[in-house]
């Protein structure tokens, strides 16, 4: 009996790029099934642009990716698990909140995630060889810069605020561009199943940060996954979230 097997992707094609308004681009990996497949979110600024999560990490994504190396760039990772802090390894310094700091410092398997969700069965076709999902390890950024609570990223013309949103994971962060209504939210809240119980999430958090986002005047947002969705998309799956968990 034979025994099927995916097919291999190519490195030139592994990366889409999605050009949309506000000057900011979408980058994902469609070979990734898109329950898994992260949204790597590319901002445009006057002086410098921003960077939120990295993918998998399984094909280098800046050589595949000419837009990252154009301009000077701030990389941030909206919280450190494995389909989102791939890639970090490959940009100066990355920022993270400091409270998953030491994660991506020593980046394993079991807090990542990627021992308890990193398999074939994520994929439409595999990276390019040599991937094997069992010989999978991320490296981890040469330097980290640690972010808080409301700090700015300042772009020159554009400003994002940190906003801590522990639950999902306890160093979890939204990035808030209060001047455009622009919500950048991790993963959080994303318009699809959210994950809430990994082994550090935590539902009192979840719930506190889901009312804090329920606060803003959100235009559009870019969740870690799926597509993204309005403001008023927002506050209603955040009215049925709290709802449904009565929290």
């Amino acid at each position: 009996m034979s025994r099927f097997s995916l097919p291999r992707g190519d490195a030139e094609n592994w990366y889409r790029t999605t050009s949309l308004d506000d000057g900011i681009t979408r980058i994902d990996e469609p070979a990734i099934k898109p329950f898994y497949r992260c949204n790597i979110w590319h901002v445009r600024g006057r002086e410098r642009d921003l960077l939120v999560d990295f993918g998998l990490g399984a094909v280098p994504l800046r050589r595949q990716v000419p837009l990252l190396s154009e301009r000077d760039l701030i990389a941030v990772a909206s919280h450190t698990h494995f389909d989102h802090i791939g890639s970090a390894h490959e940009f100066d310094c990355c920022h993270v909140h400091a409270a998953e700091a030491d994660i991506l410092a020593d980046p394993d398997n079991a807090r990542t995630l990627a021992d308890a969700f990193l398999d074939d069965a994520m994929f439409d076709a595999l990276p390019p060889s040599p991937f094997e999902h069992h010989r999978y390890r991320i490296a981890p950024p040469t330097r980290i810069a640690t972010l808080e609570d409301g700090e700015i990223i300042d772009l020159g013309d554009r400003r994002f605020e940190v906003i801590h949103t522990p639950g999902h994971s306890p160093g979890g962060i939204a990035l808030w561009e209060a001047a455009s209504g622009i919500l950048i939210s991790g993963d959080l809240i994303y318009d699809g199943p959210l994950i809430e119980d990994v082994y550090h999430s935590n539902a009192r958090d979840y719930a506190a940060s889901m009312r804090r986002l329920r606060e803003l005047p959100a235009r559009i947002v870019h969740g870690g996954h799926f597509p993204s969705f309005s403001g008023a998309r927002l506050h209603a799956m955040i009215d049925d979230w709290l709802r449904d968990h009565a929290l």
